[in-house]
């Protein structure tokens, strides 16, 4: 199980290795200028030597910790690793400009002090002499790009183009960005320069193109849900069932205020006996309850009640007495039953 274990992390670490080398393979010294007298300055105000990396990739890459060496002794396969990083300059850590974006470029500057910044190196250019120049991995072993470079006027430039290297004009140098590029040239003719077949440009109008609908989808379906839980919330407040709970509500609202007056003229005046506060509460309960009970739609309630209106008969009887003969009896007058 152990040797098993042992294997699987072998294997690991050598895939892992791989990647870290193939991601440093896309690393290039794409431009170097020996001799600077009217390019680029450094923080400081200096014009000095400068060598510009590219990442030939779409990922970023960190090439903290990677060696630059102008000594061809190097190149000796026999010579030990710490005489080999003696003869080189390392690039430091801590900054982040290290980490060389997709189709980027940085540039180092050289003959310096590393102590005045993390993109100053202290490899030996000379002026105007042909040299070489070797990017190395950070094991200091392996050979990531190199460059032989010829004699060069002042502000003249060693530039890639492809696999091919040519001199440049000082008017020409561009560092920090891609090389042969002319201020002149239009847009058009850039993207056409950079995207021959239209892929690229395909790839994004229909990015943009589904994004737009996408983002139209996702607003009317927000849309219609917001209308529909309105259009229910309208149909349930419109429904018959909810006119009563709201008188409800509002009773009930209304004998709360009315205690709550009467409590505090109670505080007040501290004598009034608690009877008064119960009367007063129970009529307004009662007057609550008669309010509320016919409020449901569609029921009438019918309540017996006590007219009077069979009396007419015994009244007209009292008044008609003084004008019968004694000797006949009155007339019975029917009377009509109470309808309750």
């Amino acid at each position: 199980m152990n040797k098993i274990k042992i294997l699987f992390s072998g294997l690991l670490l050598a895939s892992t290795s791989g990647l870290m080398a193939q991601g440093a393979k896309n690393i290039r010294i794409n431009e170097v200028l020996t001799n600077n007298t009217t390019s680029i300055q450094d923080e400081y105000g200096q014009r000095e030597a400068w060598i510009e990396l590219e990442n030939t990739s779409f990922t970023t890459y960190n090439i903290r910790g990677m060696y630059f060496t102008t000594d061809r002794s190097v190149l000796d396969p026999n010579m030990s690793v710490p005489e080999r990083i003696k003869r080189m300059s390392v690039i430091p850590s801590g900054d982040t400009r290290t980490q060389i974006g997709g189709r980027q470029h940085l540039v180092f500057f050289c003959n310096s002090n590393p102590a005045q910044g993390k993109l100053h190196l202290s490899l030996r250019v000379p002026v105007s002499e042909p040299l070489w120049i070797g990017f190395y991995n950070g094991n200091a072993t392996e050979l990531i790009d190199s460059v032989s470079i010829p004699a060069l006027a002042a502000d003249q430039s060693y530039a890639r183009h492809g696999n091919e290297w040519s001199v440049k004009s000082a008017e020409n140098v561009t560092p920090g960005i891609e090389n042969f590029i002319k201020t002149d040239e239009t847009k058009d003719a850039k993207l056409k320069r950079e995207d021959p077949h239209g892929f690229g440009i395909t790839l994004l109008a229909m990015g943009i193109v589904f994004f737009c609908l996408a983002v139209l989808f996702l607003f009317f379906w927000l849309f219609g849900l917001l209308m529909r839980h309105m259009e229910t919330a309208k149909k349930v407040a419109n429904t018959q069932p909810i006119k009563p709970i709201t008188k409800t509500v509002e009773m009930t609202m209304e004998v709360g205020h009315k205690t709550n007056i009467i409590l505090q003229e109670g505080l007040k005046t501290k004598g009034i006996d608690k009877e008064v506060y119960i009367a007063v509460i129970s009529m307004a309960l009662k007057q609550y309850q008669d309010d509320v009970h016919d409020v449901e739609s569609g029921i009438i309630t019918i309540k017996s009640h006590q007219t009077g209106w069979a009396d007419e008969g015994s009244q007209m009887t009292h008044f008609s007495k003084p004008m019968i003969p004694t000797s006949h009896k009155a007339p019975k007058i029917p009377t009509t039953p109470e309808i309750r």
